[in-house]
């Protein structure tokens, strides 16, 4: 089967950040399909690439996540401006799998099904509009009554749907109850990432103790909450406690985090500049913890963090200050607990007691991992998604339960 995949915000491993549609497009083309995939590149011109078994076309769109929403709007309009131009150039395909956000992505699923009679499954990474509209970066009633109506248009117009959390699938039930919806969370690159001893050699490097350390590895956005972590951090200093706080990634928000950290004198406090995979696995090999947050948006919680999954594949305990999915696959596998707001006291109780307790940590660290291997695995999702690219030839077999623990 030929397919066309399209994302947005393509990334190799070695470039770091969310690497999902490459495993997805590497698996599927290790199954035989033939696949290319179209992505935006800040390079001033086209380009493409033969990467590990399939093509990448590079549109020349530029993005960065310190963007104001003017110019993002400006960068999702081009690349959906520029994938039209170009498919008609291309060897026609069997199908075509569009994965948000944006949401604007699926413009050219509707556009692609009317003009070419070109079927495609869209991919809903995140909730949109609704996670703008709550964050509250689109207030004009009519671009959200226009948006919703667009959410609506793309969702039952495509041959089916991919879910990346059991909130997402939910509410795609709801828009489109006709539509089939299939779940793929994000998942863990088992290879790339495992359970490492604290290294002395990296340690030093880091100019870090064997001490109790919690670790945050992604986005450093406006809904990210890593502030949180920071007000953790601040609390700790002021008990002296000896605990560390890592915090790689970059983003919108990463000055006011690097001001906020200085306005509060922390010097438990470590901000490493954002890398490849293997750096973060570096990173995570030095910590105990993996910190998950988000901003205290309801539409939040239906959130699949790439980071979560690299975390679990770690070795890592989970302390998460939200009560979504993440939250509820943390209670029922034993991965770790929450830090939610106005709770400090009852998370340092559990910090304490993990700090005395190497073993009540261990387990914990040992969930994460044998959770990953099980339900979370990179060959789980690429099989899932075969069978729901070519259902004649992958017949589906039942869901995972843990897939559905909250839908």
């Amino acid at each position: 089967m030929r397919i066309i995949y399209i994302h947005q915000y393509f990334k190799t491993p070695e470039e770091g950040g969310a690497v999902r549609s490459y495993h997805l497009a590497k698996g599927l083309a290790d199954a035989g399909h033939e696949v290319e995939l179209i992505t935006g590149g800040n390079q001033k011109y086209y380009d493409q690439r033969r990467i590990d078994g399939f093509k990448v076309h590079y549109l020349p769109v530029g993005y960065d996540q310190k963007f104001g929403f003017l110019k993002r709007v400006s960068s999702f309009l081009s690349f959906v401006k520029q994938t039209k131009k170009l498919l008609p150039k291309l060897v026609r395909p069997d199908i075509l799998y569009i994965s948000s956000t944006p949401l604007t992505t699926g413009l050219i699923g509707l556009w692609a099904k009317r003009k070419l009679a070109l079927p495609y499954i869209f991919e809903v990474r995140d909730l949109w509009p609704e996670a703008p509209i709550q964050v509250g970066a689109i207030r004009n009633p009519l671009l959200k009554k226009y948006l919703i109506s667009l959410e609506a248009r793309i969702y039952r117009n495509a041959l089916s749907l991919v879910a990346l959390s059991p909130g997402i699938a939910e509410h795609i039930r709801k828009v489109a109850p006709d539509r089939a919806v299939s779940l793929i969370p994000n998942f863990s690159d088992l290879d790339c990432f495992f359970p490492q001893d604290k290294n002395e050699n990296l340690l030093r490097k880091y100019e870090l103790k064997s001490t109790l350390t919690i670790a945050y590895t992604g986005a450093l956005g406006q809904v990210n909450a890593v502030e949180e972590l920071l007000d953790l951090a601040e609390a700790a200093q002021n008990r002296q406690k000896n605990w560390q706080f890592l915090i790689m990634g970059s983003g919108s928000h990463e000055g006011k985090l690097r001001e906020l950290a200085a306005q509060k004198n922390l010097n438990n406090v470590r901000f490493i500049p954002f890398g490849s995979k293997e750096k973060v696995n570096e990173v995570l090999s030095l910590a105990d913890l993996a910190w998950i947050s988000f901003a205290h948006l309801p539409v939040l919680k239906t959130n699949s963090p790439n980071k979560f999954f690299d975390a679990l594949a770690a070795g890592k305990a989970i302390l998460v200050n939200h009560k979504g999915w993440v939250f509820q696959l943390v209670k029922q596998y034993g991965l770790g607990f929450s830090c939610l707001p106005g709770k400090m006291e009852s998370t340092f109780e559990e910090l304490e007691r993990l700090e005395s307790n190497p073993k009540a940590l261990l387990q914990m660290q040992q969930n994460s991992r044998a959770l990953a291997e099980k339900h979370f695995s990179k060959e789980h999702a690429v099989t899932r998604l075969k069978e729901i690219i070519d259902p004649g030839k992958n017949p589906t077999g039942s869901q995972d339960a843990v897939y559905i623990l909250t839908a």
